[in-house]
């Protein structure tokens, strides 16, 4: 504990009295001052002991004493030390009513006590109590560095939160909280996420404070790098002291090399996953399996879906994090919490592959990221079918399929299974498809411009009829001779035969790119 002035007046040596402020002797001091100035408090930084003679103070003039003790309490000046025997034989009631009126505490220090010896109590005590938080920090330290070591990061977060008496949470590049202690602490560190995900987008190392007096949690990033690889919260009831600090220091310190440990073992089972992967777009399934071993090889005893991801295109904010590495990130987090194998092969910046186990949590994570921040970072994602090692490169031009859809509809994810599930006709939204259908129905459409027939909606109707002449002269209103007229003018337009099934069918989805009706 630093020194008090309980704790002065509690030092034999310094014979101290109290004369007022006894309900605040409990507060710490930061420094004794000795000053004669009738207003020292431009020179107070606040937390001091002042000592006193009272030379130059009308120290029996009550105004002047009431003036006096209100500016020293308003510095934050903690407690006034006034000699006795030097210029008064004992303290003014001025001076002691002004200290009583505004609870400030008051010393009496006898005469054979000088002010350098109570300024050397103090600064043995703040020297003492620096030692302590020094060598207890040091401790910390060690402590840390074996369940570091020993137990890895969980028993470090739990030996953190026993040091600072509070609370400590570990989150990952995802801002998921992976660790925290006690047990009560996950769900409230389960709510600063948003705090998190902010301190994510600095550039590492980068801190927060956030809570109020009763709960304040500080937020360190983890990383060595300008890329935060998790963060750190500590929570405590008041501001940390020197040995906590320590403690937190440490604990970043030991995470951080943890993580960066981990992102060097990553590397080296992303470039195995890279090799897997080739195997299998190669046919190499059994190959592949050889070298995924016990790495990869669940992922590839069961079904799994390919997902491949791209920019969509908008330029990124310099010094942001890529948004490719981020999904991975993000993903990755995922499996880990789940205890799934994933495998992340990014292609540069431009495109990163995923194979994830099906209806698993790293599957279910990316739809959750498609849904609420894919769009935001810029992202587009194809989802392949279900599929095995043997189907691995059909897996992979279906995800290539989904992926383009997804750019052209402008979607954060599209799964192939939705494509083959639904119609044909959300696919001829793309700009290429409708000026094919321009390009061939425009000569029909000038025709009709020109009032000498309806050939456009004639031929909608003929196509729908599937060339059944009397169904469609009804559902027109006009002779069946009429449309059969009709049908032979769009041939000699066209120059193309309605009895050809490719013209009928490039005709009818014109039709339906162009949205022409009848």
């Amino acid at each position: 504990m630093p020194p008090t002035l309980a704790s002065l007046v509690q030092h034999s040596a310094l014979k101290l009295t109290v004369r007022a402020g006894q309900d605040r002797l409990d507060t710490p001091v930061r420094w004794a001052h000795a000053s004669e100035l009738a207003d020292p408090v431009p020179y107070m930084e606040g937390g001091e002991l002042l000592l006193v003679t009272a030379t130059n103070l009308d120290a029996e003039d009550p105004e002047a004493m009431r003036g006096y003790v209100r500016r020293l309490a308003g510095a934050g000046v903690v407690g006034l030390g006034f000699a006795v025997g030097v210029t008064y034989d004992a303290i003014p009631d001025a001076l002691l009513d002004a200290a009583r009126e505004a609870d400030l505490p008051l010393l009496e220090v006898p005469r054979r006590t000088p002010f350098l010896a109570i300024s050397k109590a103090v600064s043995a005590a703040i020297a003492a109590e620096q030692y302590r938080a020094v060598t207890a920090g040091f401790e910390a330290q060690r402590e840390l560095t074996r369940a570091a070591l020993a137990e890895g990061p969980d028993a470090v977060v739990a030996r953190l939160a026993a040091h600072v008496d509070g609370w400590a949470a570990l989150y990952d590049a995802s801002g998921a909280v992976v660790s925290a202690a006690p047990e009560w602490a996950a769900r409230r560190a389960a709510r600063l996420t948003p705090d998190v995900e902010r301190l994510r987008e600095r550039a590492a190392p980068a801190s927060a404070v956030v809570g109020g007096t009763d709960d304040r949690v500080e937020l360190q990033s983890l990383g060595t790098g300008r890329r935060v690889r998790g963060a750190l919260a500590v929570g405590t009831g008041a501001p940390l002291g020197t040995a906590e600090r320590y403690a937190v220091h440490s604990a970043i310190a030991l995470l951080t090399l943890t993580t960066e440990r981990s992102r060097s073992l990553q590397a080296a089972e992303q470039r195995l996953g890279a090799a897997v992967l080739r195997m299998l777009l190669a046919g190499q399934p059994d190959q592949a399996r050889a070298v995924a071993g016990d790495l990869y090889g669940g992922l590839l005893d069961a079904p799994f879906r390919m997902l491949a991801a791209e920019p969509a295109g908008g330029e990124r904010e310099t010094g942001a994090e890529p948004p490719l590495r981020a999904l991975a990130d993000f993903l990755e987090a995922a499996a880990a919490r789940s205890g799934e194998p994933v495998l992340t092969v990014p292609e540069g910046d431009d495109r990163l592959l995923v194979l994830a186990g099906d209806g698993g949590a790293v599957t279910a994570a990316c739809e959750r990221y498609a849904e609420s921040e894919a769009e935001e970072a810029g992202l587009v994602v194809g989802l392949s079918a279900p599929t095995g090692p043997i189907a691995a490169a059909t897996a992979y031009k279906q995800a290539e399929q989904a992926l383009s859809v997804a750019r052209r509809r402008g979607k954060a994810l599209v799964e192939h299974e939705d494509l083959a599930a639904g119609s044909v006709l959300p696919l001829l939204a793309d700009d290429a498809v409708r000026a094919f259908a321009d390009g061939l129905l425009r000569a029909l459409r000038e025709h009709d411009a020109t009032g000498r027939g309806d050939l456009v909606a004639s031929l909608r109707a003929w196509l729908s009829r599937h060339g059944q002449w009397d169904a469609a002269a009804a559902d027109l209103g006009v002779h069946r001779h009429t449309l059969r007229y009709r049908m032979r003018r769009v041939e000699e337009i066209l120059g193309r035969s309605l009895d050809d099934p490719d013209a009928r069918m490039e005709l009818w989805l014109a039709l339906k790119a162009t949205g022409d009706k009848p």
